[in-house]
């Protein structure tokens, strides 16, 4: 029990220790709290906050000198109205200058109405309206796509309804009824419209409490054997195992700071809502800080000067920035890719932020993700020990 207690009050004391003169550089102190803002303010604004579109920039031919070209020319106006307008509109001679056009990114797309639109509608033909896209942007181009096909097939509801009206003499909704029989209603698991940024602020929350942990961890220890301040630790009366806990408690503490600045900055800037428990919240943070802090050890003991540390945990920590779903989804990553993906401890801790945050899950529903998590961790440290035992005893 005595010697229990010894080892949680020496490794205190060097986490303690850590964190003291960690607080007491100033430059390192400012670079903590400012990579995380510029981190969510780079991405928060980088990518999109809304699924939908505003002020894109969209060209329109109208060849078609009928009411119906001139019914569509009326909605896409409405579109392009007020402070939340969707379309900037631009009005190409022909569809060779759309194309031009989107070739030199002054659009981002086109509409072409053909200037039979209106005679084939009123002879009961099918009529076509072309869409062009810009596809050096896949993302923007679906997004694209995905919007004008939607107005499209509204706009074409709307002109068949009036079509059966005036046939038939039937309401506007029986009408309606006959031209789209059915509709697809869209609902979330979750209250609320969330955009792009709550799938990333897990994300980044992750990245940031991994950079800490491994990158730090990588600086303190091989900055103090260079100094050879770590000398000293190793000589005086206390075991190697609290050498090791020390160290990882300053990260500990350092790698919670940044996560809960990263998700204060995502309530307060982006509106992130949390929809699951806050208790579960700070088990999952304090779980991914741990599942990092044995290989940030046994790393940074194996490298003999900072320098070595830090490119090599670059080396690890870079490609698990892609990899873990922590910024674009795995599904859409090729199977190979996924495969890799399952044996990287951040994309267990990326989806179980993810569940708890963004779809209120709870700690049911994320077992699978603790446990790995939680096994990532005892591994790690397990290795860390031993072979940090090794290196300063050479």
């Amino acid at each position: 029990m005595k010697n229990i207690k010894n080892l949680m009050l020496n490794s205190l004391r060097i986490g303690i220790k850590d964190l003291t003169v960690f607080f007491r550089d100033r430059m390192m102190l400012i670079s903590f709290i400012v990579m995380p803002i510029f981190m969510m303010l780079m991405m928060g604004f980088i990518f999109p906050s809304q699924n939908s579109l505003k002020n894109a920039p969209l060209g329109i031919v109208n060849q078609d000198q009928g009411p119906m070209g001139a019914q569509i020319m009326t909605v896409f106006s409405q579109t392009s109205q007020g402070n939340n307008k969707m379309f900037n509109i631009a009005y190409p001679k022909n569809q060779d200058d759309a194309i031009k056009q989107i070739k030199d990114q002054t659009i981002n797309g086109a509409v072409i109405i053909p200037s039979d639109f209106s005679a084939k509608i009123t002879a009961r033909q099918q009529a076509a309206v072309t869409i062009i896209s810009d596809q050096s942007n896949p993302q923007l181009s679906a997004l694209f796509s995905g919007v004008l096909n939607a107005m499209m097939s509204a706009i074409s509801t709307k002109i068949g309804a009036g079509m059966v009206t005036s046939l038939t003499g039937a309401t506007a909704a029986q009408a309606t009824a006959v031209v789209q029989p059915f509709v697809v209603q869209t609902i979330g698991v979750v209250p609320g419209n969330p955009n792009y940024f709550e799938f990333m602020a897990p994300g980044l929350m992750a990245m940031n409490i991994m950079m800490a942990a491994m990158i730090g961890l990588a600086g303190s220890i091989s900055r103090e054997r260079e100094s050879g301040t770590l000398d000293g630790i190793v000589a005086a009366p206390i075991s190697r195992l609290s050498i090791v806990l020390g160290k990882s408690i300053s990260q500990i503490v350092r790698g919670l700071l940044q996560a809960v600045l990263t998700l204060i900055l995502a309530l307060v800037l982006f509106n992130v809502v949390i929809h699951g428990n806050i208790g579960l919240l700070a088990l999952l943070l304090l779980l991914t800080v741990f599942s990092f802090i044995g290989l940030g050890i046994m790393i940074s003991s194996l490298a003999s000067q900072q320098e070595t540390a830090m490119t090599i945990m670059m080396t690890i920590t870079f490609p698990m920035l892609f990899l873990s779903g922590a910024l674009f989804p795995i599904q859409q990553m090729p199977v190979p890719m996924q495969w890799i993906s399952k044996i990287l401890p951040l994309t267990y801790a990326v989806s179980a932020l993810r569940k708890c945050i963004v779809l209120g899950t709870g700690i049911n529903g994320m077992l699978p993700e603790i446990w790995v998590m939680i096994g990532f961790g005892v591994v790690f440290t397990a290795l860390a020990i031993p072979v940090f035992n090794q290196v300063i005893t050479r």
